[in-house]
């Protein structure tokens, strides 16, 4: 009785993997004073995929990243992450629900103080009390292997290109183990063959983890490689959402506009 009720449990949790979105945004509303950012944006992304978020400077996109991380809050509608409305949580249920989510930042902010293995062992030291000093050590060496600076523990960020610190900001933000990786401007400031080498870091992270993710970008090519979807905003609003084809085929003026100058 008991085996078929775990199984039991477990399917319906499987189902419910499938039928609740990892991030459900809706209807979203934002403003700074008179200054309208997000105007009823709808958008949700599921575990195994990656949505890119698009559009110019100022457009409201990492806004939306702070309002699903919930360092801000929506003036209107809601951010449900993993069915949990982050508007009606707690401290504590907010830190548990942001333990799920890995954030690289558009710089990578990393600890200038701090070499690169002490950046990625930050999160751990911070949110992994059960580790001990080695297993700590092993899983930032593990984690620096996965993203290719397994060789560069010591150096610090000042020591390293901006390529390799986003590398290790994409590192620290895997550190516990995330279902929801939230990527600002990832390929910001890299030249053409680091920016490949970012988005391709990307879909092997993506592959190995099935985590879903959210990317807010301006760079087209990019967002083309990693995303399984794109959703391109214009004045606070999704103009457009869906494969690369469906941006090509709309008849917007703006969609047109955005991919000839992209």
């Amino acid at each position: 009785m008991a085996a078929s009720t775990d199984v039991a449990i477990k399917r319906a949790e499987e189902a419910t993997d499938k039928d609740v979105p990892s991030v459900a945004v809706e209807n979203v509303k934002k403003t700074f004073g008179s200054h309208v950012v997000l105007d009823g944006v709808s958008l949700s992304v599921n575990r195994g995929e990656t949505l890119a978020v698009l559009g110019r400077s100022g457009t409201g996109k990492s806004v939306l990243l702070r309002l699903i991380i919930g360092l801000v809050s929506a003036d209107s509608g809601s951010v449900r992450i993993q069915g949990h409305d982050i508007a009606g949580l707690g401290l504590d249920q907010l830190g548990a629900i942001r333990k799920k989510m890995g954030f690289l930042f558009q710089h990578a902010a990393l600890y200038d103080s701090l070499t690169v293995s002490e950046n990625v062992a930050f999160p751990l030291e911070h949110h992994r009390k059960d580790l001990s000093p080695q297993e700590r050590a092993e899983r930032v060496r593990q984690l620096l292997a996965e993203v290719g600076m397994e060789g560069d523990l010591a150096k610090m960020p000042s020591d390293i290109s901006g390529g390799m610190q986003k590398r290790v900001g994409l590192a620290r933000a895997l550190a516990l183990e995330p279902e929801i990786l939230l990527l600002d401007e990832p390929t910001a400031g890299l030249d053409p063959i680091s920016s490949g080498e970012i988005d391709e870091l990307i879909l092997k992270l993506q592959r190995e983890h099935r985590m879903a993710s959210i990317v807010v970008t301006h760079d087209l090519h990019s967002a083309r490689a990693i995303a399984n979807r794109l959703a391109l905003l214009d004045q606070g609003k999704v103009v457009v959402e869906g494969s690369f084809e469906d941006l090509q085929q709309s008849d917007v003026g703006f969609v047109k506009e955005f991919l000839k100058q992209s």
